[in-house]
């Protein structure tokens, strides 16, 4: 390599010295020294040619030849920094072809020095460029065995680990035949020939802008391997979107694991550091490498539950519509005349509007149908159990009432029923109202409670409204199953107390039942437990009170005669 140098400045002086339009009158000289990569006799041979070929005096020269024009060299940094140096207090030109140290770009401290080679920053930014451009990260260093070589190395090394490059080793060379030896060993870890090099880098321009400074002819490179494609230099895989590089303990940071990221998070770039979390009302997708909407949840009229609940809800008042009109036409009868018509029709009424109140928890829910699920629920239940506490009440009065010179007489009004109708009825309507007006329902989006899924649910605004609601309601229901329970034996063919009493046992029992499922499940699953309660209920309350009086009514219509019933009650009354 150093002789090539040599034969090349030879031919170079030559062909100055002949072409007389170059330099016309004037003939070039040389001197050469080998400084044999060493500072003391590459100083030393600096002095010698400034002083003549007999004693070395600084400062003076003993030379008959003609002034010295400049110097070329050295090859090395090691050797041309103090060559620089001295050459600087002279005032010498120096020109190095292979010189490389950043130091020697510093004009104030050497102003005489010139190079034709760039500085090694220079380098090491071609190089990582040419790096990034195949993706390699896995790499080693070859680097001459001398202080250049080692501060050079450095630089390297540090400038490659900066950007994400790892260096496996670094092999210092001391002779040209000791970096050929180790070329050949190792062949198959430098993974670019000759060839390869001379066709893939073409062009380095540093002051064009960024992504145009290199360019690359990868496609005419020939790759040493059997189907010529691009080597792969890696020490892990690559991590795809939708993972994440995990570094493993004790390497370098280009050993690494892939890890899938978790649910929810996602990356979308491959070798990610970290997942990326999806905003709260997104997910992430099946690959983990994107967000997208999450699901929405609420109890609509097309799933399967809520068919269900709707035709059984309908079913039920279709069969209470029925009941009202069977009693509004025998509404002369015995039977329907005994039982306080008013309070049936009204009851009848009630509970048929709470199987329609089952569609305000159907669907989207919203503000407004929020509000008036609760409110009409809690309003027509307590207007339903207040009849029911209204009949019982009067059965016991009426019953007392039949004693001779009792007090209970002055009770038997229909002014004392509608009074308690009106007056237990009023008590909810006030508890709903402030209920609205302090801290109404609203719509609430549950982003937390399933992972992936948005339910839509209603908010109660405050929970101790709405337990205040249903306790209320519990109060009037234990109160009608007690004086039920307490009239049940008294003696009237026609008597409903222990209808009542059944029905409220099964009121009661529903709504007991319901109260853990309700505060066990969430979104639609619970809406459907309060619906089924509402439903099952309303139909207990059918079931016990009215269809034994339907009964009576239409098929045994011998009963329902005010013979049958005097005569009943007349039996009672004697024993």
């Amino acid at each position: 390599m150093y002789y090539i140098n040599l034969l090349v400045f030879l031919f170079t002086i030559e062909t100055l010295n002949n072409d007389p339009n170059i330099l016309p009158n004037i003939t070039l000289g040389y001197h050469i020294y080998d400084s044999c990569q060493d500072k003391i006799k590459a100083v030393k041979s600096i002095l010698q040619i400034l002083s003549g070929r007999g004693m070395t005096v600084p400062n003076y020269s003993c030379a008959n030849s003609n002034n010295v024009a400049g110097f070329i060299g050295d090859h090395h940094s090691t050797t041309t920094i103090p060559i620089a140096q001295l050459l600087g207090v002279y005032g010498y030109a120096q020109i190095s072809y292979g010189a490389t140290d950043y130091a020697l770009s510093d004009r104030r401290v050497y102003p005489h020095f010139f190079r034709s080679v760039q500085n090694y920053l220079v380098y090491n930014k071609i190089i990582l460029k040419i790096l990034k451009h195949f993706g390699w990260t896995w790499v080693g260093i070859l680097t001459v065995d001398d202080d250049t070589g080692e501060t050079e190395s450095q630089a390297l090394r540090a400038y490659l680990t900066s950007y994400g490059i790892c260096i496996s080793f670094t092999v210092k060379i001391s002779l040209l035949q000791e970096l050929s030896e180790n070329m050949k060993m190792m062949s198959e870890t430098v993974l670019m020939s000759s060839s390869a090099l001379k066709n893939i880098v073409g062009n380095f321009t540093e002051w064009a802008p960024d992504g145009q400074q290199l360019i690359i002819d990868s496609h005419l490179a020939i790759w040493r391997n059997k189907d010529n494609q691009i080597p792969r230099s890696q020490c892990s895989e690559n991590c795809l979107p939708g993972y994440r590089k995990v570094l493993r303990p004790g390497t370098q940071i280009c050993c690494y694991d892939c890890v899938r990221c978790s649910e929810g998070e996602i990356s979308n770039r491959s070798d990610s550091e970290n997942c990326i979390v999806c905003p709260s009302d997104k997910w992430s997708n099946e690959k983990r490498d994107r967000c997208i909407p999450k699901s929405v949840e609420f109890l609509s009229y097309l799933d399967a539950v809520a068919a269900v609940l709707s035709f059984v809800s309908i079913l039920f008042c279709l069969v209470t519509v029925v009941i009202l009109l069977i009693f509004i036409v025998f509404r002369d009868t015995p039977i329907v005349k005994a039982n306080n018509k008013n309070l049936s029709f009204l009851l009848l009424v009630s509970i048929m509007l709470s199987f329609l109140c089952v569609f305000l928890f159907l669907g989207r829910p919203e503000d407004v149908t929020c509000m008036l699920r609760q409110t009409a629920f809690g309003v027509l239940f307590s207007l339903a159990v207040s009849c029911i506490l209204s009949k019982t009440i009067m059965i016991y009065i009426v019953f007392r009432a039949t004693k001779p010179g009792s007090s209970w007489a002055n009770w038997v009004s229909v002014k004392v029923s509608n009074s308690i109708v009106l007056l237990c009825s009023s008590i909810q309507v006030i508890i709903n109202i402030s209920w609205l007006a302090i801290s109404p329902p609203f719509q609430e989006l549950d982003m937390r409670s399933y992972q992936g899924k948005i339910i839509i649910q209603c908010n109660e605004g405050s929970v101790i409204a709405f337990y205040c609601v249903l306790g209320y309601m519990g109060l009037l229901a234990a109160l009608s199953f007690i004086i039920a329970f307490l009239a049940r034996s008294l003696p009237d063919s026609f008597n409903e107390a222990k209808y009542i009493t059944f029905s409220m046992l099964v009121f009661c029992s529903v709504w007991i039942a319901m109260i853990p499922a309700y505060l066990s499940t969430k979104g639609k699953n619970m809406v459907a437990v309060e619906i089924f309660a509402i439903v099952a209920s309303s139909a207990g309350l059918v079931g016990c009170i009215f269809i034994p009086k339907c009964y009576v009514i239409l098929l045994r219509q011998e009963l329902n005669t005010k013979t049958y019933l005097l005569g009943s009650r007349i039996k009672g009354l004697t024993k």
